[in-house]
């Protein structure tokens, strides 16, 4: 858990920190889960690792003849589950009664943090995120930051992890989960490398002893549980259902899509509608969200296209919608990165309310949504576009011009998802953009602070 009296108010300079060397290649044990450094330390201005060009491995990758990958199912288990008490081992206990009697749970999320140019965007981010916990008001201060999806850049490599994700994160004192995106799960040409693979080491460490694992170096975080790379975190007041969305640049994809990829098999549909089923069946009321890499809308432009460098993905939404379908329950809001903004969307059907949202800037190359010549995009519109005839959606608001990340309340009665951009400075706690859901009606509502 973080210290009340710790400071994220850092200064350019060397991080201090211990890379791991060389022939680093056994993980570290430990007696426990462990977090942020005890002392903050200043934030690196360079790699430790050079990045070269991963030009010549782009030009070999034909995009057009790209197919999703195998990945690893957990065996026997329609539903894994982590529960927040286990990432924090003995003092799990302590810290879900804790937030059981504050009324509330707070918790980040954001994507794409990775960097291949060097840690500064990256540092603004996490800089930010960290000086969350500086907040006087104990019940607002977060309990966890969920990844969103491409923590490493480009193809997922083990030697990056130290300096995307190890080193920038250094400070942040609580755990991190994850879902793995599209440049996780991707391998280089001609290497040996197998997909997921550092991804697996480092997030999908269930039934192992605490360690810390190679990359982290001579920093204290230790690898996180997670039973598979997708999985329902069970936690007070909030379950987010975590899927994989595959290693294409678009579109994403969780089920073998009637056929056209046999391979993949329907393992993160039935784990879908089990989990749903789970909600239904246990009567639980607070906030159900779904996290999936790939984007279920991105916005469309002026000249019918869609914008930036992604799309959105329709069959992958879909898929969800017929696994909501058929147990009956519907997410109270659906998360995603992977276009390198922040965009927020509604979708109106049957009567619900519920925002998407797209959180893409944590740190990789802010992607604007409109190409030069372009009008800029004006808030709120109609996108007829992106619906499937039975629904409406509604492009709300959006920011292409900044890193940010998501801070997420949820209690008994709401859920509420703010937007804070790292150009705001770590001092800074008023949102740019806000959404809440009425849990019972899940209609879009004015949020009332506990």
């Amino acid at each position: 858990m973080a210290n009340p009296k710790k400071t994220h108010k850092h200064k350019p300079g060397g991080s201090g920190a211990t890379p791991p060397p060389p022939d680093n290649n056994q993980p570290v044990p430990t007696d426990g889960p462990q977090f942020g450094e005890t002392t903050p330390t200043p934030d690196p201005t360079k790699f430790t690792v050079k990045h070269g060009s991963d030009t010549a491995a782009w030009n070999i990758i034909d995009h057009t003849k790209q197919y999703p990958r195998p990945f690893p199912v957990v065996a026997g288990i329609d539903e894994p589950v982590l529960k927040l008490a286990d990432a924090f081992g003995e003092q799990g206990a302590a810290v879900v009664k804790k937030i059981q009697s504050n009324g509330q749970i707070v918790f980040h999320a954001v994507g794409d943090s990775g960097n291949v140019k060097g840690p500064q965007t990256e540092n603004e981010v996490a800089d930010k995120m960290c000086a969350d916990y500086d907040d006087t008001d104990r019940k607002a201060v977060p309990l966890f930051f969920y990844h969103l999806g491409d923590v490493i850049y480009n193809f997922g490599e083990a030697k990056y992890y130290y300096d995307q994700f190890y080193d920038t994160f250094r400070d942040y004192p609580a755990p991190i989960f994850a879902i793995a995106g599209n440049h996780d799960g991707m391998v280089p040409p001609k290497s040996q490398q197998t997909t997921l693979e550092a991804f697996l080491e480092n997030f999908c460490q269930a039934g192992q002893p605490p360690h810390r694992t190679p990359e982290a170096g001579g920093l204290a975080r230790t690898a996180q549980i997670q039973p598979g790379v997708y999985f329902t975190l069970d936690a007070p007041f909030v379950r987010i259902l975590g899927l994989y969305s595959n290693c294409l640049e678009d579109p994403g994809v969780i089920s073998e899509e009637n056929g056209q990829f046999p391979y993949l098999k329907d393992t993160q549909i039935v784990f879908l509608k089990t989990a749903l089923g789970r909600i239904k069946s246990e009567k639980f009321q607070g906030a159900v969200i779904i996290a999936v890499h790939h984007p279920p809308y991105v916005a469309v432009t002026s000249d019918k296209t869609y914008s930036g460098n992604h799309g959105s993905s329709r069959d992958m939404l879909n898929d969800i919608d017929a696994a909501c379908e058929a147990a009956g329950v519907w997410p109270h809001a659906v998360f995603s990165a992977h276009a390198h903004n922040y965009q927020r969307f509604t979708r109106t059907m049957d009567n619900r309310e519920t925002p998407f949202l797209v959180a893409g800037g944590g740190g990789h190359g802010v992607q604007q949504l409109t190409k030069k010549g372009q009008p800029a995009l004006r808030t709120p519109a109609t996108q007829t576009e992106l619906s499937n005839g039975k629904d409406e959606v509604v492009f709300e608001n959006y920011d292409d011009q900044d890193y940010g990340y998501l801070r997420v309340i949820a209690d008994a009665k709401q859920l509420r998802v703010e937007y804070h951009p790292a150009s705001d400075g770590p001092d800074a706690k008023t949102p740019d953009d806000s959404v809440t859901v009425d849990l019972a009606k899940r209609k879009i509502v004015r949020y009332t602070p506990q």
